[in-house]
This record gives C-alpha cells, structure tokens and sequence, in this order.
C-alpha cells in the first residue's frame, strides 16, 4: 500500500502492515493501521495498533491514524520557527487533545469496541517530535559524522500498563491525557525515521544487560534503511520482499500479532 499524501521530495517513505497468523488462524483482519501525511517542510507519521480483544479497533485505528496526520501536520514547522522544546511539547500535547476530542466524538463517546494506540512522529527541519499512546516504538537515525555508520536511537516509549501488567492504554482510555509520552528531539542531523506496532518489537530491538532497557537491532535496521536509500529503490519489489519476510517462520515463531513497519530516510 502507497501512503495516501505521498512525501516531500526529499524524504522516501515506505510503509506495510501485516497480518498476524493469530488473526489468521482466527479469521480476523489486520488490525493495525499507518498513514503519513507530507507539508512543504516535512512529514507526519502515524501507526496504531487495534486491540485485538476489541471488536471494531480495525476502524479505531484507521480512524486515529486519520485524525492524527490532520491534527498534527500545522505542527511541522522549521526549528526556527519556535526554537523552545518545552513549546513544542506543549503544542503536541494539545494536538493529541484534539485528536482523542475527535475521536470520542467519532465512536459516540463508547471507545471500548474501537480501542487502539497511537504512535506520532512530527519530523521537520532541525527536529522531530514524538507523541505515542500505548506500545509503539520509534526508532531515530542520525548522521554522527560517519555516512557508513549511522547512529540508531530508540525513543523512550510510553507507559504501557495501567494498574494491572497486563492492560495497554489506548487513545479513548480514560487515563491516555496522563500516560502520553511526548518527545522532543533537537537534532539537525536526523536523516530516518522508523515507527512500529508492537509486533515487530523482538525483531528491531536486542536485548539489553539486565537493569538497562533494549537497544535498536542496529544490523536489522541498517538493512531496512539501507534499502529504502538504494537507487533503484522500486516500491512494490520492496513490498513483495517485505510481506515475505513478515510472515517467514523467523517471525512467526517470535510473534503472531500483526505487524506495521512506517520508516522515511532522507535521499
């Protein structure tokens, strides 16, 4: 699947969402959902993971990752315009009121039956900003001086739980507007971005000593960038190479939720 808005000239954005064999073997459809919108200075980028308990979140999450790339997309400005962090954490916190308002409005103020998370990347000159609601990761690459060697860093992510282990938040929750994270990065040097639902955890994370939180499988992602820059990149090769990939037996053994890859390198 194309993104809908295209990207800015710069940018090439690539995203695919797979079905897990769980809603396979049960006859459920992909639950995930991803969407990206472009303005003259940058990129919006949303993914959502729809609960699988609950029996609409299909909708949910295409309707939060629509909502999402609207709301946000007056937020993706140059540095410049307003060099204040605290600002453009503030100004992502309210776009994401926006977006849970709309969304309660949406689904007649019953989320239950639509539950889903929220993951957003606002990326523009100098910055990139991140807001996410329940289990999605963000992963950021930047240039540190060597083109060879990128540095891959994992955003920290929301809280996942709520008073028991076991529950996700998500955008309708009662306790979402407490448990956001939002995110600010300053950085004239970033030059991909990759968002993903939980599914793919395993596979773009390596685990860490034990104390010190997972590190970006930096082999695994190099790859993914590296392909998505390539000169002959050709979208839909590259779709077919994925969807084979995301429901090889590796995966499958380590995962069966569905899964969504959201990434942009600059070219």
């Amino acid at each position: 699947m194309r993104p809908a808005d295209g990207a800015p000239p710069d940018w090439r954005v690539h995203g695919t969402s797979a079905i897990g064999y769980r809603h396979l073997r049960e006859r459920m459809p992909c639950q995930d959902a991803w969407r990206v919108r472009r303005t003259p200075s940058g990129l919006v980028l949303a993914v959502a993971d729809g609960a699988g308990s609950a029996p609409r979140s299909e909708e949910g999450a295409r309707q939060a990752v629509r909502l999402a790339t609207r709301a946000f997309e007056p937020l993706v400005t140059p540095w410049e315009r307003l060099p204040d962090a605290h600002a453009r954490k503030e100004a992502l916190t309210e776009a994401f009121r926006d977006v849970r308002a709309a969304f309660l409005r949406w689904c007649g103020d019953s989320p239950a039956p639509y539950a889903t998370t929220l993951t957003v990347v606002v990326l523009a000159p100098g910055w990139l900003g991140q807001l996410s609601v329940g289990d999605g990761l963000v992963v950021v690459r930047s240039d540190v001086g060597d083109p060879e060697r990128p540095a891959y860093d994992l955003l920290p992510r929301a809280h996942t739980g709520s008073e028991y282990a076991n529950e996700t938040v998500f955008v309708g929750s009662p306790t979402a507007l407490r448990q956001l994270r939002v995110d600010c990065v300053r950085d004239d040097g970033i030059d991909g971005v990759l968002l993903s639902t939980d599914g793919l955890t395993q596979a773009l994370l390596r685990r860490a000593p034990a104390g010190r939180p997972p590190m970006p499988h930096d082999a695994f992602l190099g790859h993914l960038f590296d392909r998505l820059a390539r000169p002959d990149y050709d979208h839909d090769e590259e779709e077919r190479r994925l969807s084979e990939f995301l429901g090889s037996d590796q995966i499958t053994r380590v995962t069966g939720d569905d899964k969504t890859l959201l990434w942009a390198i600059r070219t």
